[in-house]
């Protein structure tokens, strides 16, 4: 029977959705451990979740590794930064980032990391801080992303998608299809324009090229330089 806590869970999850490195796939028996402990997972999710970790324990090392970089590093569809998945790279992610951290200092956790407050372990960690209706809340109103997530590790059929299930089940939420739009390769979304190529690799013209001219009427109190 499933028990209402799911802090030690979150924490576990937090764990595995972080780098594989020797340490983690070390303590793998022991998560694993845990998890079963808990018993906030269903059995059938369990099953999952102990696939994933034999997958991650008996790998080659350099093997598991390159994959998690593959699964979550190479593309925005995957990505374990919430965000990207809301905001990309638009201003409105600032903002966003200090309304979390803010929402964690309000939680009694003080953010001090190397990464963002939207990474998925981290907002984990603090799920696993918080009374479980409430951590249970928190989560579930992240579901359309981990849905998102979700969706594309199943396309890619990752075995990570058997983590991102458990969290999915923590929030007390189910699974849901996403449809996925498919990445623009990394080596174009990081190009730089040429020299003298225009300011940016989209949307700008190259000089030479006919620009459209904008004329807006000034207000006889506005200074000369100032668009209205």
């Amino acid at each position: 029977m499933k028990t209402s806590t799911i802090s030690k869970s979150c924490r576990v999850l937090a764990r595995l959705l972080d780098y594989p490195g020797a340490a983690l796939r070390a303590a793998l028996p022991e998560l694993y451990a845990v998890l079963s402990e808990e018993g906030a997972l269903s059995p059938a999710r369990l099953a999952e979740m102990k696939a994933l970790m034999a997958t991650l324990q008996q790998g080659d090392a350099y093997a598991v590794e390159a994959r998690y970089v593959e699964s979550f590093d190479r593309g925005r569809a995957t990505s374990l930064h919430m965000f990207e998945h809301v905001h990309g790279d638009s201003r409105e992610r600032g903002p966003a980032l200090i309304d979390l951290q803010q929402t964690y200092q309000a939680g009694g956790m003080y953010f001090e990391a190397s990464e963002l407050p939207d990474y998925l372990p981290v907002v984990l960690e603090f799920a696993s801080t918080q009374p479980p209706a409430t951590a249970r809340e928190f989560l579930a109103e992240m579901a359309h992303i981990l849905n998102a997530i979700h969706s594309g590790l199943i396309k890619r059929d990752n075995p990570y998608a058997a983590a991102l299930g458990a969290v999915l089940e923590l929030a007390g939420e189910r699974p849901q299809a996403v449809q996925i739009s498919v990445d623009e390769p990394l080596d174009e979304a990081w190009q730089e324009p040429p020299a003298f190529d225009g300011c940016s690799s989209k949307g700008q013209g190259k000089p030479g090229t006919p620009q459209p001219i904008h004329i807006f009427r000034k207000s006889p109190n506005q200074p000369s330089g100032v668009r209205p």
